[in-house]
């Protein structure tokens, strides 16, 4: 088993016409090693890359992270957290980061307090009022 960064995890799932040989070296990497850790960060900086840097839209993400989720070939960090965070990705506008937070205070059973108006619509999740 290896671990890989952000960059390295990009280009295993991403196809960039701009850096075909770091794409050909990563996935042979991963194919050799043949399973790959995913530090959860790796996964949230991964998505903020797919969505802005590759401006993929919000379903191609989610098909990576499904990937990510049910290829034995990955193995996540914490699996639990990424599968919830991604549920509340999947059904709602917020950001993979927030659900990630949100999923994080749900399991404590702590509400999360955020300015937020998209995350604080989901359950689990309370609107900081602007001024006290």
């Amino acid at each position: 088993m290896i671990a890989v960064d952000t960059n390295v995890l990009v280009r295993i799932l991403a196809d960039d016409p701009g850096q075909p040989v770091q794409v050909a070296t990563a996935r042979t990497l991963a194919s050799e090693a043949r399973q790959v850790f995913v530090p959860t960060i790796v996964q949230v900086e991964t998505v903020w890359v797919l969505e802005s840097g590759y401006r993929l839209p919000k379903a191609t993400v989610i098909e990576a992270l499904e990937h990510l989720e049910l290829n034995q070939a990955f193995v996540q960090e914490n699996p639990d957290a990424c599968r919830c965070a991604l549920a509340l990705f999947r059904t709602t506008n917020a950001d993979y980061s927030d659900c990630l937070i949100l999923t994080g205070c749900r399991h404590r059973s702590i509400t999360l307090h955020t300015f937020d108006k998209r995350l604080s619509k989901i359950e689990g999740a309370t609107p900081v009022p602007a001024s006290r």
